[in-house]
């Protein structure tokens, strides 16, 4: 039953193979950043589980495709805080790059990569919401970016990346030790499990 929710989940909300496809391509690259970055600062003030690029690193290439292959982002860019947001995108064009952060150039990279791919997916009805846990008012504002307007956010953006339920060392544990394993089965239930993390997020709090 868990696996055949976890598997119709994306046939159901009716996203394509692309988005998927290029969606689990990030979320490896994400785990080998984690996995090379064992002194990686979290953003400020974000909680980040001390073990995990340790549990990433150990873990083949294979191993990490695996953990990678789960129908949502394992990244995060504050992507449900609205008001970041808001304030982020009226100030890009003010950016210089004088101001940019020191940020590492694998970590731009990906963020670059991560940025354009949730610009693509905002444009796909609710995609960016189902994949990466963005807000409607926030892919509304994607929407209606240019291609050309994103170069800035990276210089923005890159200091905010975390990996996403940074908090759940839970998740991360049993991620990380079903792919060291190679269990399908208990893969499936992680894969169960962060979407019950993602719809809890999206509820209204109390």
């Amino acid at each position: 039953m868990q696996e055949a929710f976890v598997g119709g989940w994306a046939r159901e909300s009716h996203l394509s193979t692309e988005l998927l496809r290029s969606l689990h391509d990030l979320n490896h690259r994400f785990l080998d950043l984690t996995a090379a970055r064992s002194d990686w600062a979290p953003p400020a003030g974000a909680p980040w589980p001390a073990e995990l690029a340790g549990q990433v690193a150990i873990l083949s290439a294979p191993q990490r495709a695996a953990a990678a292959a789960c129908p949502y982002a394992l990244f995060d860019l504050r992507f449900q805080d609205d008001g970041h947001w808001r304030s982020s995108l009226q100030h890009a064009s003010a950016w210089r790059v004088a101001d940019e952060p020191v940020i590492d150039d694998a970590t731009v990279s990906f963020v670059r990569l991560a940025l354009f791919y949730v610009w693509h997916a905002a444009a796909q009805g609710f995609a960016a919401e189902l994949l990466v846990g963005m807000t409607g008012n926030t892919a509304a504002a994607f929407r209606r970016l240019t291609v050309n307007q994103l170069p800035a956010l990276v210089a923005t953006e890159a200091k905010n990346l975390s990996a996403r339920w940074s908090e759940c060392i839970a998740f991360w544990s049993a991620l990380t030790a079903a792919a060291s394993r190679a269990d399908a089965a208990a893969l499936r239930r992680v894969q169960l499990y962060g979407l019950q993390i993602a719809a809890a997020a999206r509820l209204p709090g109390d």
